[in-house]
């Protein structure tokens, strides 16, 4: 069966190089990608909140159930990838980074499919994270996996692995524009013509699709209540510091809960422990239960103390305010701990929404206090939804992505400004004391992260085997000078690399160095390959990464450095070939 589909698909790949070009083909491929990545989103949110009304239906008179239910869902998750994925499938942004990066934008076929199944377990079971990382995670998957039966190359992969990334926030939030500069920022994809055509058609191709499915529940929708008025603008600076306070929190804590519950070795024993954990904190706070959009209808419907529902704090804070204050305070604190424990502990899903819904209560809080003095009379409603911009920019670096997302979901620009102002000072604060985003931090202490920067992202791509040169003539440690000069005598390399019969290297004899008593033929019989050849300071092996044979030239300051792999002599990579090979893919990579 599958031999027939490759026969008929090899058939197809032929027909369409004589009747469509490559441009065309790819803008195709996008609407596919696009209304595949669209039922990917509307399977996990319909799966995900099918299993969430029957855990919250148990609820009301079953409420102990909430110390077990998170344990059990990141449990069978656990199980659910040790059995049938048997793969790595947490951090589905990052892995998206690190497929681009280092595996030339290749993701498995599994990881169209096996972050959806994992998260519905998790979130529908009240794991505190969001269905939006596994989503874009399946849709770039999509992407990868279209390109690779298409035979593409690795420039169009990427591209591809975009439009599923793209097209996944477009159908999640019915958000087009945000979907688009999500790739662009986050993914930190080219901006061309080239680039953004295929991205805006995946994109308004999965906007479509999933709002025929789930119309305006497409997360959220919100029309503006409130006006921005110009005079409010020193708060919304003053929501940017505190948006950016909260991000590098979150951060944090994310880092810390995270360090802590992996030193716990055994896979079952991290479950019980994480999960028991956050099944006390949804216990005491249950707006922690879940994504939390429930929680942001609430405050942005203007019914803030339903948070206090089924809460054991209902019946001490309900009448006074600044306790109100105090209990989302809490939440906002260990909002940031819970979805910690929830990753951590083996289950899947991203920050995305536990970021929409921290910058919501950090909006609405302070807003809250800043009316409670009777200064000034401001939006909760606007500062809520400005919060929420400000915590995307600050915890996934994203700025521009946090600006048109809220535009869109309210569906008008009448907050830009307040946006800008908010998203851009979270951002630039949070970016002063941490350079890497949740998503990229990682990748980026183990040096395996391809920024935006062309040449950067070519010089990983390049590999030692890819530019070692082999044609140079071996000599023996024992063989003597008279030897050693015929074979001078027939080579066009003025190296000689130094091996045994086993092609062990032992060093270099360079022809600077016996120029001087190569004519010395009375000393032909008596010198020896050992007693003139050169121990290098530096040797590349075949598995090192080009960055780090870049800066092995620069240490050593040599042109030429020999290529060994377990001890044995492979060959020798010289710079002028490197660059001479970089610029070639350059080229390639930077061609629209």
């Amino acid at each position: 069966m599958r031999q027939k589909i490759r026969i008929q698909l090899d058939k197809f790949l032929l027909w369409r190089t004589r009747y469509l070009d490559d441009r065309h083909f790819i803008l195709v491929l996008a609407v596919i990608i696009g209304i595949g990545s669209a039922i990917a989103a509307v399977l996990l949110k319909t799966s995900v909140h099918f299993v969430e009304a029957w855990v919250r239906s148990i609820r009301p008179s079953e409420n102990w159930l909430m110390l077990v239910f998170p344990v059990v869902g990141i449990f069978l998750t656990v199980v659910y990838i040790r059995i049938f994925v048997k793969d790595n499938i947490g951090h589905g942004i990052t892995r998206i980074l690190y497929a681009i990066s280092r595996n030339k934008a290749i993701m498995k076929v599994h990881n169209m499919w096996s972050s959806m199944v994992a998260c519905t377990i998790t979130a529908g079971f009240g794991g505190s994270v969001g269905m939006e990382a596994p989503i874009v995670a399946t849709g770039a998957a999509i992407g990868s996996n279209v390109a690779q039966s298409s035979k593409l190359g690795f420039k169009r992969t990427t591209l591809l692995v975009g439009c599923g990334a793209a097209a996944a926030i477009a159908a999640i939030f019915k958000a087009p524009i945000a979907g688009l500069i999500f790739a662009l920022e986050v993914l930190m994809l080219d901006l061309t013509m080239a680039s953004i055509v295929p991205l805006l058609i995946a994109a308004v191709t999965a906007t479509l699709f999933s709002s025929v499915f789930l119309g305006e529940q497409v997360e959220f929708y919100f029309t503006l209540k409130d006006p921005f008025t110009f005079a409010h603008f020193p708060f919304y600076i003053l929501l940017g510091m505190a948006a950016g306070a909260v991000s590098l929190y979150f951060t944090w804590m994310n880092s810390r809960v995270e360090k802590r519950i992996k030193k716990v070795k055994m896979p079952y024993r991290r479950v019980l422990i994480g999960g028991g954990i956050l099944g006390v904190l949804i216990f005491l706070f249950p707006p922690l239960f879940g994504e939390g959009y429930i929680t942001m209808r609430s405050m942005l419907s203007g019914q803030p103390e339903n948070l206090l529902n089924d809460s054991i704090w209902g019946f001490f804070v309900e009448d006074s305010e600044f306790l109100f204050i105090g209990f989302l305070i809490m939440v906002l604190l260990f909002k940031a701990v819970a979805t910690s424990l929830t990753t951590s502990a083996g289950g899947i899903g991203g920050v995305f929404a536990p970021s929409l819904f921290m910058g919501g209560i950090t909006g609405f809080v302070l807003a809250r206090i800043i009316n409670s003095f009777n200064w000034v009379k401001i939006s909760e409603y606007n500062f809520a939804l400005v919060g929420m911009a400000g915590l995307i920019a600050g915890v996934i670096h994203a700025p521009l992505t946090a600006i048109f997302l809220i535009a869109e979901i309210t569906g008008g620009y009448q907050l830009f400004v307040p946006l800008i102002i908010t998203a851009s000072i979270s951002f630039l604060t949070v970016r002063y004391f941490e350079p890497h985003s949740l998503y990229t931090k990682k990748l980026a202490e183990r040096g395996e992260l391809v920024t935006h920067h062309k040449d950067q992202a070519v010089l990983t791509l390049l590999k030692v085997e890819n530019v070692v040169e082999t044609n140079f003539s071996k000599v023996n440690p024992d063989q003597t000078l008279g030897e050693l000069v015929k074979i001078i005598a027939k080579s066009n390399r003025n190296i000689f690399p130094v091996t045994d019969n086993d092609n062990y290297f032992f060093g270099i004899v360079p022809l600077d160095e016996i120029r001087e008593i190569m004519f010395e033929r009375d000393k032909y019989d008596k010198v020896r390959v050992r007693d003139v050849m050169i121990i290098p300071r530096r040797k590349v092996e075949l598995q090192d990464s080009m960055e780090t044979v870049m800066k092995k030239f620069r240490d050593s300051g040599q042109w030429n450095l020999a290529v060994v792999e377990d001890g044995r002599y492979v060959g020798f990579v010289s710079r002028s070939n490197v660059f001479n090979v970089y610029r070639k893919m350059l080229i390639e990579f930077s061609e629209d």
